[in-house]
């Protein structure tokens, strides 16, 4: 069922990344800019992330010996030093994640150069290196995010979903590798339930939760796939569901011939063996459209 697997290290059947949004309350001044300060209760609930959970996921994942990609804001690597210092001393990899959680593709480009930049200034700072990683916040990646990224020597992306395999992005300036994933393996369907951050979900429990990550899984490691997901610690990192996704990396674990790594492990395998002519990707040229598509009129507007 999925075509043109990549042939993953020892014979792997799948690879598997855990990813970590830890977005805290930069989602909150986004929205509401004008009286975050007086949010008093989702300030809480998103700085719980840094505050509780940060700690409680790199515990869990040093009893387990796997590296997790932590995707983390500029303004919250400046905002809570210690969950970031944690993540690192954990040997996880730190990637970019915007700076405010800004929308990039709302921004004109040079108002995107700006922020990106400014992120990457703040992760480098923390951990003595840019980051390789990126992941749009929000997943608005812009026309414009590709060539930014490249120029800021970033090796992947981690925002689109149109692919079951890591393959490439590509634009007239080079092409990144693109780690697709998907909204079912994003946590915040299953349990963000808060009107500040504009979703009212039906919460599930965790284990209706783990068996949507886990029928993914099976599939992928059936087919020789990636597994990718997108969780945040003030969501899966709270205790109940964080004993899910234990139960998830030990089952995983115990299926075998599962390769965990992270992000940039995963990015640098499949360019060596785009570089060596041992596997050929697929190629998306973005942006995918350049303007409105000419079939529809000028005059034309949605309903609604």
């Amino acid at each position: 069922m999925i075509k043109n697997p990549v042939p993953w290290p020892n014979g792997a059947r799948c690879a598997v990344t855990f990813t970590w949004d830890m977005d805290a309350d930069s989602i909150l001044h986004l929205a509401h800019p004008n009286d975050a300060s007086t949010r008093i209760s989702t300030n809480s609930m998103l700085k719980y992330g840094p505050l509780i959970a940060v700690e409680r996921i790199v515990g869990m994942l040093d009893e387990l010996g796997i590296k997790n990609t932590f995707f983390v804001p500029g303004w919250c690597v400046e905002r809570y030093p210690q969950a970031v210092k944690m993540i690192l001393q954990g040997g996880h990899e730190l990637a970019h994640h915007g700076y405010l959680h800004e929308y990039p593709n709302m921004m004109t480009r040079d108002q995107e150069v700006y922020w990106t930049k400014r992120g990457v200034d703040s992760l480098a700072t923390a951990s003595g290196k840019k980051p390789v990683g990126y992941r749009a916040p929000w997943y608005r990646f812009s026309k414009h995010s590709l060539e930014i990224l490249l120029d800021e020597g970033f090796t992947y992306d981690c925002s689109l979903m149109g692919d079951d395999n890591p393959h490439l992005i590509r634009c007239p300036k080079g092409d990144l590798v693109e780690l697709p994933g998907s909204i079912q393996l994003d946590d915040w369907p299953q349990y963000v339930h808060n009107p500040d951050v504009d979703y009212m979900m039906s919460i599930v429990p965790p284990r209706v939760a783990k068996e949507v990550y886990m029928a993914e899984f099976e599939a992928k490691w059936q087919y020789k796939g990636f597994w990718v997901n997108c969780f945040h610690p003030f969501v899966s990192g709270q205790v109940a569901r964080l004993m899910a996704v234990k139960e998830m990396i030990i089952e995983m674990k115990a299926k075998g011939g599962v390769w965990f790594a992270t992000g940039e492990q995963v990015a640098a395998h499949t360019r060596g063996l785009i570089e060596a002519g041992t596997y050929q990707p697929r190629i998306d040229d973005l942006p995918y459209y350049d303007a409105r598509i000419p079939e529809f009129p000028e005059s034309y507007m949605p309903a609604g």
